[in-house]
This record gives C-alpha cells, structure tokens and sequence, in this order.
C-alpha cells in the first residue's frame, strides 16, 4: 500500500510568507506603469504618422548622402522606433511587477529610469520627432513623473520598508 508521506499522513503544505498588501499609492503607480506601458506602444504608432517626411528630414539634415543611404538610414530608424517602443514597453512592465511586489530596489530603478527620460526631454533627443512626436513625449514623461510621486509617498515607503523585512 502506497503511503505518501511517512506515518500516513499527506505532507504538510509550506505555508507562504505573510505579506502585507500593497497601499493605495503602490496599487495607483503599478496602475499608471501599465498605462505608461500602453503609451509606449501607441508611441510607436505615433512615430509612423511621421514617417512620411521622415526621408525629407534625413535628407536635409545630410545633404550628401546617397539615395541608397538615405533609403537605409530611413529603415534603421523605423526598425528604431519599433525596438525602442517595445523596450520601453517592456520596462515599464517590469517595473510595474516588481515595484508591485514589493521591490525595493525596483522603486530605485524606476527613478533612474524617470531621470534618463528627464535628461532625455531637456536635452531634446525626440527633438527631430515632430510636434505630435514632442507631445507625446511630454505625455509619457508625465505619467512616468506621476508613477514616481507615488512610489515615493510614505505609505509606498512603509510598504517598501516591510518588504525588506519579510527577506
């Protein structure tokens, strides 16, 4: 007779480690990250409303390219914004996990991340995107600078500080 566990009895199940749930704000800026997320693949879409002048721009920033290489810088860039949109995307959800699970290290990175952008919008990297391009940067800058200021709230910091407790 088959007997799962010595003595007869079914092995005990391990129970998980008591967590507290997640606050308000924790739950808000999980929130806001998979609509940063969103915003980021629409950010795509947005980049290809601009394609259209997209060869005139390269070719008046660089008066002696080729047609052959105005052709090519023109494919690199749409291979660009699709690869950068779906980074983008990507850490963002991860961000949205981790700091939802109580990460503390993960509320740090999404800081850095928030900063980059920062640096990003005043040195003017999407400056060559075009005005919807511009705007929509802006937008996606505030939902990051959104998602910061509630990470940063005092029940998010407990809420932090307790996770490194249960470690």
């Amino acid at each position: 007779m088959y007997q799962p566990y010595p003595g007869g009895a079914e092995a005990p199940e391990p129970s998980p480690a008591p967590s507290s749930p997640a606050p308000p704000s924790i739950d808000r800026a999980v929130r806001v990250m998979y609509a940063g997320a969103i915003a980021s693949l629409i950010g795509i879409g947005i980049d290809f409303i601009g394609i259209g002048n997209l060869r005139t721009r390269i070719e008046n920033a660089n008066h002696n390219l080729t047609p052959a290489q105005v052709t090519n810088s023109e494919h690199v860039l749409v291979v660009g914004f699709i690869v950068g949109g779906l980074i983008a995307c990507a850490l963002w959800l991860w961000m949205a996990r981790a700091n939802g699970a109580g990460k503390s290290w993960a509320r740090i990175v999404s800081t850095v991340f928030f900063a980059i952008d920062t640096i990003s919008q005043f040195v003017g990297l999407g400056a060559g995107a075009g005005p919807v391009g511009r705007i929509f940067a802006i937008v996606v800058w505030l939902i990051g600078l959104f998602a910061v200021i509630l990470l940063w709230q005092r029940t998010s910091s407990e809420y932090f500080a307790a996770g490194k407790s249960r470690y």
